[in-house]
């Protein structure tokens, strides 16, 4: 449970090798932080992350529970699974996806599942299944990673955008219909970040890093923000975005 110094006991991260998901949780760490379960598909990968935890959580037990990212029928067991590890979930972090940049739809439209599988549907089951939880514990947030590409869709990347935006719109009514009930819902829209998986993509303006989104990330999930919008300029930006006619949107050169 949160203390009234704003630290937190057990801490889930689902993606458990992702440097935005890591790096949220090293901005949540506190001496009084017990557990912290890595979720991932690559459990060897996560393990080796470890130590930079304990140098803040000295006491923190780390435990690690595999998990196909795309097997909505499974999120159910795995949200027991930890359950049974640690009791109450005080953070969970959503922070798994796919970019599905090399998608092309044209030439083979079935690509897109699973994308949308994991992104879209895996997810979402997965959001139920810890807001039952944790609004029967009467206590806990779940923060989920959206991107600024859910806000207004790019042609260049319609089917990442068009998912985002699906999660993100389900993320924003969970949290309204779990108001009043003890669970937060925080949802974090960065733009683009110098990650790993961005290595060799154009970089966009007001690029930032998975330091500076994990630290925003992590004040939003202290102060129970709705959305947390990194770096801030851009809830300006695709604001204007959000109500351009289509005319004048598709003309901005924006779209590759």
């Amino acid at each position: 449970m949160k203390s009234a110094t704003g630290s937190f006991g057990t801490i889930v991260l689902f993606g458990g090798t992702s440097e935005l998901g890591l790096s949220t949780v090293e901005h949540l760490l506190s001496p009084s932080v017990r557990h912290i379960v890595l979720v991932s598909r690559d459990i060897d990968a996560a393990q080796t992350i470890e130590a930079k935890f304990l140098s803040t959580a000295p006491d923190a037990e780390i435990s690690h529970v595999r998990f196909d990212g795309a097997d909505s029928a499974m999120m159910q067991n795995i949200v027991d699974e930890i359950v049974s590890i640690v009791g109450d979930i005080d953070v969970a972090i959503i922070a798994h996806a796919l970019l599905g940049q090399n998608i092309d739809g044209y030439q083979n439209p079935n690509d897109v599942k699973h994308l949308l599988d994991v992104n879209v549907t895996a997810t979402m089951a997965l959001m139920y299944a810890l807001a039952a939880r944790i609004k029967a514990q009467k206590h806990g947030t779940i923060c989920l990673y959206s991107s600024v590409a859910g806000v207004r869709v790019r042609k260049a990347n319609a089917p990442y955008g068009a998912s985002k935006a699906a999660i993100d719109a389900f993320a924003l009514a969970l949290g309204n219909d779990l108001r009043d009930s003890g669970v937060s819902v925080v949802v974090v829209r960065p733009g683009f970040v110098l990650t790993k998986m961005t290595t060799g993509m154009k970089v966009a303006p007001f690029a930032t890093t998975p330091d500076v989104v994990g630290e925003k990330a992590a004040e939003g999930v202290r102060k129970q923000g709705v959305v947390v919008w990194v770096p801030g300029i851009l809830r300006i930006i695709f604001g204007v975005f959000r109500v351009l006619p289509e005319w004048l949107w598709r003309r901005l050169p924006i779209h590759d």
